[in-house]
């Protein structure tokens, strides 16, 4: 919950439980509810310009408006009549405390004492239920600045349209900047309405959820300039799953370049959640007529996943343009080309998998819960470069924690998913080949590798998985990855191989 949001809910909490312990009898009450429900005007007013307003504040907005309405009300009244506001007041409550004390007794506190309480639970349960997520601070010694771009490969045809237009791509990047940039914070999506919508329709999750993304703000300032502190910043590629976006992992993007690294996210247009450009043009997620267990055949995954590879191509190509001449200036000379990495998540870790093996460019990668989509296997002796697999104990589980009731959702049969299974686990086993890693992450789901489970407390529960607890891990992990091999510093991960409380970690 944001700063003002908490101060405007307590203050508003203790004139609330001040009111009704005072009681209407006090002549006092009516002089410390106008300057008690004025404050809360004035908080109301600043946290609606500074934070910005928002439905699960509605009922705290209530209790500072509804009494100030019926103050202004009765005082108008009062006016009319020409008595004075306290004195009528006062030759109202004629009646004692002992009185009334003793016309209501037990009943009467027994029922404000629960309307204190049903007003707390509310007032405080919706913002916390449903708030305006916010990313860990950066770590590292640099501040963030990023930049967008759209991007056309006049090389491809577009294959989800019928219309025959070039591939198009929207591309954020990630980088390094001075700590006391200025400037403004950028959004966390752009467009935040279509981006709810999509939510529902493609994750099929409740829009409602996502009511507050568009007051969500990173710690990326947009624009901003580049760090001069080194001459040269390493750069690593991001690949988002599939139904994903470029910034579905913002809180693993943020920390990295916090570091000192340059990150590229892409957005693979048609099978992202939805791509918004800058003129206005929305691309939504096209399945091409396949839904569940159809859509994860690997005859038509492993398909998919070579345009997948040659978008990232095709992205590093646009990099190097950029680090030999920026338009902008910004990039021009100050990407570390000879130090290039990757991560992706599902479906963009199996792109990465794909970019190591036949990419030279490529120096070192991650795969963050990804199936072995594509089209190339991992050689016996492994992937010859360094690799870094990261699972969900879910996930590697399979159809031993799947329900009769999910496998029939998906649409097929449980002797068909374990068919389906035992050929995951066969593209898996090279994985570690060549020395490489393979971390298992326990009390995990797939998309603890992404930011999702920020959105709201109602997710974590429900999947039962601790968000930031996992994202701690995934960064301190990725970064001494990276760190080691794109920048040549000590790798703390050799000193971990074994099994742990949150992980379990091989080496081949």
């Amino acid at each position: 919950m944001r700063t003002i949001e908490w101060l405007y809910l307590i203050f508003n909490l203790l004139i609330f439980v001040g009111g009704i312990g005072i009681g209407r009898q006090n002549h006092k009450f009516r002089i410390m509810a106008w300057g008690g429900f004025a404050i809360s005007g004035v908080l109301l007013i600043i946290h609606s310009v500074v934070e910005g307003l928002r439905w699960p504040m509605i009922p705290a907005y209530l209790l500072t408006l509804v009494p100030l309405a019926v103050l202004f009300t009765k005082a108008r009244r009062q006016q009319q009549s020409g008595a004075t506001f306290l004195d009528s007041k006062r030759s109202e409550v004629s009646t004692t405390p002992s009185t009334v004390a003793g016309k209501f007794g037990r009943v009467r506190i027994i029922t404000t004492s629960l309307l204190v309480l049903v007003y707390a639970v509310v007032s405080i349960g919706l913002p916390l239920l449903f708030p305006v997520f916010s990313f860990a601070k950066p770590a590292g010694p640099y501040g963030i600045g990023t930049v967008s771009y759209d991007w056309t490969d006049s090389s491809r045809e577009e294959l989800m349209t019928s219309t025959r237009e070039k591939r198009e791509l929207m591309v954020q990047i990630w980088y390094p900047t001075n700590p006391d940039a200025e400037g403004q914070a950028a959004p966390y999506v752009n467009k935040p309405e279509i981006y709810g919508t999509a939510f529902n329709e493609v994750l099929k999750l409740p829009k409602l959820l996502f009511s507050s993304l568009s007051q969500v703000r990173t710690h990326a300032i947009q624009e901003a300039q580049l760090s001069d502190a080194e001459a040269e910043y390493p750069v690593v590629l991001f690949s988002h799953g599939l139904h994903g976006y470029e910034n579905q992992n913002t809180f693993q993007v943020e920390q990295l370049v916090s570091q000192g690294y340059i990150v590229v996210g892409i957005n693979h247009t048609y099978s992202s959640l939805v791509s918004v450009f800058p003129d206005g043009r929305v691309a939504q997620f096209e399945s091409e007529g396949k839904k569940g267990f159809e859509q994860l055949q690997f005859s038509y995954m492993d398909k998919l996943n070579e345009t997948w590879v040659k978008d990232a191509q095709f992205v590093l190509d646009e990099v190097e343009k950029l680090a030999e001449g920026d338009p902008s200036g910004r990039f021009t000379g100050h990407m570390d080309l000879d130090n290039i990495g990757m991560f992706g998540h599902s479906f963009g870790g199996a792109t990465t998998v794909q970019m190591l093996m036949d990419d030279p460019r490529v120096k070192a990668g991650m795969n963050m819960d990804g199936v072995l989509f594509g089209e190339k296997r991992i050689p016996a002796e492994g992937v010859g470069k360094p690799f870094l697999m990261m699972s969900a104990d879910s996930t590697v589980a399979g159809t031993s924690v799947m329900s009769d009731e999910e496998i029939v959702a998906m649409g097929t049969t449980r002797p068909e998913a374990e068919k389906y299974y035992e050929e995951v686990y066969c593209r898996y086993e090279p994985v570690t080949a060549g020395g490489n890693y393979w971390m298992e992450l326990n009390n995990t789901k797939h998309l603890s590798f992404s930011d999702l489970y920020l959105i709201s407390p109602l997710l974590e529960w429900m999947q039962g998985v601790d968000a930031r607890g996992t994202q701690q891990l995934i960064n301190d992990t990725t970064i001494d990855f990276f760190n080691h091999y794109l920048k040549g510093q000590p790798l703390h991960m050799d000193k971990e191989v074994g099994e742990h409380e949150s992980y379990s970690l091989k080496k081949g």
